[in-house]
């Protein structure tokens, strides 16, 4: 499924966003993820580095969805697709490289909010995150606006 320019810009704007999944008990299980690309074709890369029970439930059962929302703004997106797992000797060069900037964008981020006084955590999480074994490369089938229509 194609995505539009506004849905794109939208998720790379976002930090992070919640990646639901199904465990085998058919319970949800919400986490936060990275999104490493997204391909305009409707592929979107997630990192995953602690291969808990996202990777487990995507084992199990392969549908996941992908939520973000801009308080702000009032604006937000449900993203429903398949997700599968790509070993690290398997990721593309080019999807490799762009986490590596998003890693660098927010160390720099924290810095700079560390420098105006907008204290967070006293450690550089991003700086000391394992490396990849894997990614999850999610095939979007399903885009919900979640903005109520009145505010369209």
């Amino acid at each position: 499924m194609k995505l539009n320019e506004d849905v794109i810009d939208f998720f790379n704007k976002q930090n992070f966003v919640i990646v639901s999944t199904i465990d085998k008990n058919a319970a949800p299980h919400s986490s936060c993820k990275g999104i490493v690309k997204i391909d305009p074709k409707g592929i979107i890369y997630l990192l995953d580095l602690y291969k808990g029970k996202t990777r487990k439930n995507l084992a199990n059962n392969n549908k996941t969805s992908l939520t973000a929302v801009d308080e702000h703004k009032f604006k937000g997106y449900c993203l429903k697709g398949t997700a599968s797992e790509i070993a690290a000797a398997d990721i593309d060069a080019d999807v490799a490289d762009e986490w590596k900037k998003k890693i660098t964008q927010r160390i720099t981020h924290r810095l700079i909010k560390n420098i105006h006084g907008e204290k967070g955590h006293p450690y550089h999480p991003e700086a000391q995150m394992p490396r990849p074994e894997y990614i999850i490369r999610m095939d979007v089938e399903e885009v919900i606006d979640l903005t109520p229509q009145h505010l369209k």
